[in-house]
């Protein structure tokens, strides 16, 4: 994430209260990126096709689809995004620019083939829909796939201008391309979403050819022993798992999901509010991108360079305690931030739920599920410290953690019944969270002696 800080820290240098404002905008907005902007582009989708796309039914379908691909396909490319993204960190570190692009471009040549394969598996055993419903949630899990990956990239671009008007088009021409294809009912929606993430990819890969040239087009160098970092190929994949864990949970328990299209399910009762509380998370993860990628990083920075300089241990010492102190002020930073979000949201979400339509009966859980997306920011922040740290083996441990705490209080919720839905998911990331305070307060405390003893 080095390029997002080298530029917010170039925006917030002027000292300005419009720079500043501007800085949080552009975190915000890189941070969410097509997460948070695809679940407001498929609700706009499935908005403007009311009435239009007839059974409506058939627009629950698309929902559902489209829930089902992001899903599968963060899980599946999970551990690939922080095993490509370490490559290429160390590839940077060597100046070794001319091998990125073709790694790329091998990565990306094994996950469509991959993603293809296991497409054709499970749609063709599992699902009796169309052809052409079939062929169309392939291509979107495949581009979707490549796109996860290509995203990584955005972090060393650093035409941030650019990167927000790409993505700005992109979903707009999603939103567009569907709403005009309605006609076609569902396959034009997934048509519609082929078109908006397919444009994104391609021109982030156009901008990544202009950005990282090479001599060479396809290249294997990360499947190298030296270069596989099974750590966080696990790591990626259990983070995911763990978003998703108590998702899958509640949709394929008959008695909290209906069945939607072909094998898929869906929790109308779980559903809703949790996809809502996500919304919340942007003001917490623009400041987690600041606070973390300017003051601590540049702290951390200032630490390595003084070690590898040879500075006396005072020095040294007193770095790492502004070090320390900047990682306890962006903790509390994002605390206050996502706090007074949770206030807000608190205090609206009557009103909110009203609007939208939605029946005041999903209060409870809509609370409950904020609190924990907000815990989750926190959650986020930690483990980015922990790989500044190289801790690999702390973040293993929690995002494990997060995977078999989220699925067994997810269980264990189902059986006290709907009055405890959510708590699951909540309670998994704050005990994530508590662990992860104190792993960090040891980690902080051995700094020194593991540098020094590992550089020997």
């Amino acid at each position: 994430m080095a390029g997002i800080g080298f530029e917010l820290r170039k925006i917030l240098s002027k000292d300005s209260y419009t720079s500043t404002m501007r800085a949080y905008l552009y975190a915000g907005l890189i941070s969410s990126g097509p997460w948070v902007l695809s679940i407001i582009s498929v609700m706009l989708i499935g908005v403007l096709s009311l009435g239009a796309v007839l059974p409506e039914t058939l627009i629950g379908q698309f929902l559902v689809t489209v829930t089902y691909l992001m899903a599968t396909s963060l899980i599946l490319t999970g551990g690939l995004q922080l095993f490509f993204t370490r490559f290429v960190s160390d590839r940077l570190f060597e100046k070794r620019l001319d091998l990125i692009l073709p790694n790329l471009v091998g990565i990306l040549l094994l996950v469509t083939i991959v993603s293809g394969l296991l497409a054709i598996c499970v749609l063709g055993l599992l699902f009796d829909q169309p052809f052409s419903y079939r062929l169309l949630v392939m291509a979107n899990f495949v581009v979707l796939c490549n796109l996860w990956l290509v995203i990584i990239f955005l972090s060393g671009m650093k035409a941030y201008n650019r990167i927000l008007g790409v993505m700005f088009l992109g979903y707009s021409l999603m939103v567009a391309s569907a709403y005009l294809l309605r006609f076609l009912n569902i396959d034009g929606l997934l048509l519609g979403l082929l078109i908006g993430h397919s444009s994104l990819l391609f021109i982030f890969l156009f901008d990544i050819l202009r950005e990282y040239p090479a001599e060479r087009l396809v290249a294997f160098d990360f499947l190298k022993r030296r270069q596989v970092f099974v750590s966080l190929l696990l790591t990626g994949l259990c983070y995911n798992l763990g978003i998703w864990i108590d998702k899958f949970i509640f949709w394929f328990n008959p008695s909290t999901s209906e069945a939607v299209i072909g094998p898929l399910r869906a929790s109308i009762l779980y559903d809703l509010p949790i996809f809502l509380a996500y919304l919340s998370i942007i003001p917490g993860m623009a400041v987690f991108l600041v606070r973390i990628e300017t003051d601590f990083a540049e702290w951390y920075e200032r630490v390595y360079e003084a070690i590898r300089g040879g500075e006396t241990l005072q020095h040294i010492g007193w770095l790492k305690e502004q070090m320390i102190l900047a990682i306890r002020q962006g903790l509390m930073e994002i605390c206050k931030v996502q706090g007074l979000t949770l206030v807000l949201l608190f205090l609206l979400a009557p009103q909110l739920l009203s609007w939208l339509g939605i029946s005041l009966y999903y209060l409870p859980l809509f609370y409950i599920d904020v609190i924990g997306v907000s815990i989750q920011v926190v959650f986020m922040a930690l483990l980015n410290v922990f790989f500044y740290l190289d801790k690999r083996a702390i973040v293993l441990e929690l995002c494990v953690l997060f995977v078999l705490a989220n699925g067994a209080l997810t269980l264990f919720s189902q059986m006290l019944g709907p009055t405890f839905f959510g708590y699951g998911f909540t309670l998994s990331l704050l005990l994530c969270v508590l662990l992860g305070l104190y792993r960090l307060n040891e980690a902080l405390d051995d700094l020194e002696y593991e540098t020094f003893m590992f550089s020997r």
